[in-house]
């Protein structure tokens, strides 16, 4: 029985999606006698916690009763009070929680108050499921970035748009509107300079998702054009443009005239300015960094191991050509049992076009 109550703290943890960031997804379930008497989960940024959710749902028969909960308990003085305290409060007697949380103000030390004020504490149930849950939040955590998710519509052929650049639209309207429930749960969405001059995107969530993301052009010369879609809305919903050191100081200022945040990263190379570009975005607590191309852009992160996750959209049409773009245009893998892997992978099949989804898995001597 205690995976399955874990298992529902796990559903309801992920209710959290895209409202909670950069906390993580909890789910919490509350059982007296085998019963479910309290469920909660952290509902949004500065909210109560799950477990004190769940303890509200279960007042006086929380006396008692066993916790389930995805994540170590908090002990620390937050957005809210130490969950630690209201457990103790409420007279649980079990604690289990999925795993540890690696947030150095906790890290074990949430459940080491439990054990050592009585209660029955274990750790470690469906801790592979929560810890895939809640990959983006630890990857922030442990190293400073976000959760990179690469998203490409291509062809039957692999290719993104024909040999002169068009791309609209590869991909069908089902396909599009599951984009756009992504932009609406993600901190930011990164474009090349390429994309955002050829196909003059305004990369918003359309309906809105819980989220606001700050689009981002990846744009060394600072050179996206005053009149573009995202320059022109760019007081109307926030746009960094990541220019590198030799971009023109008059194009820098007409860009942060017009609204714009200009963010200029140090490096000489190409891949240099992106580890620069993940580290800010990292530091401003973005846990989730939708890319939407070009192919170059994808690529070079591919070649850095940045890509973590993959929505890949698969339109059942040919265009041929050296010269169209591929999804992964960098330097790429020079041999097959070097391949990167999916994980976990999706696979539907949409009214027009086909979805793949998965984490991707790198070959450790990749590059």
């Amino acid at each position: 029985m205690d995976r399955q109550y874990m298992r529902r703290a796990l559903e309801l943890a992920r209710l959290g999606q895209g409202w909670v960031e950069p906390n993580p997804m909890v789910g919490c379930v509350i059982v007296q006698a085998d019963r479910v008497v309290g469920e909660g989960y952290h509902r949004r940024f500065g909210a109560d916690h799950a477990e004190r959710e769940a303890l509200r749902q279960a007042g006086s028969l929380a006396q008692g009763a066993a916790m389930y909960v995805t994540l170590e308990p908090c002990c620390h003085h937050g957005k809210t009070p130490p969950c630690t305290q209201a457990i103790l409060q409420a007279g649980i007697q079990r604690v289990v929680a999925a795993m540890q949380d690696p947030f150095p103000q906790v890290a074990g030390q949430g459940l080491r108050q439990l054990a050592e004020a009585g209660l029955q504490v274990e750790c470690g149930l469906l801790e592979a499921e929560a810890r895939q849950l809640n990959a983006p939040y630890l990857k922030l955590i442990q190293t400073g970035r976000p959760w990179v998710i690469a998203k490409w519509a291509m062809t039957l052929d692999g290719k993104l748009a024909t040999r002169t650049g068009q791309s609209r639209w590869i991909s069908g309207p089902e396909s599009r509107a599951l984009v756009h429930q992504l932009r609406g749960r993600v901190d930011g969405i990164l474009v090349g300079s390429r994309t955002a001059a050829l196909d003059d995107p305004l990369l918003t969530a359309r309906p809105p998702g819980p989220r606001k993301a700050v689009r981002i052009v990846f744009d060394s010369r600072a050179s996206l054009p005053t009149q573009s879609q995202l320059v022109q809305t760019a007081r109307q919903w926030p746009v960094c443009v990541a220019v590198g050191p030799d971009s023109a100081p008059e194009d820098r200022s007409r860009l942060a005239s017009a609204g714009c945040e200009v963010l200029l990263l140090p490096g000489q190379s190409h891949q240099n300015r992106l580890l620069a570009l993940l580290d800010q975005l990292g530091q401003r607590r973005m846990t989730n960094l939708l890319v939407e191309g070009g192919g170059r852009l994808l690529g070079a992160l591919f070649d850095l191991q940045a890509i973590d996750e993959v929505h890949i959209f698969v339109a059942p049409k040919l265009l041929g050509g050296l010269e169209a773009p591929c999804p992964l245009a960098g330097l790429g893998i020079d041999q097959l049992t070097h391949a990167a892997q999916l994980q976990s992978l999706d696979i539907q099949q949409l009214r027009q076009d086909i979805y793949l989804a998965g984490r991707v898995i790198y070959f450790k001597n990749h590059c």
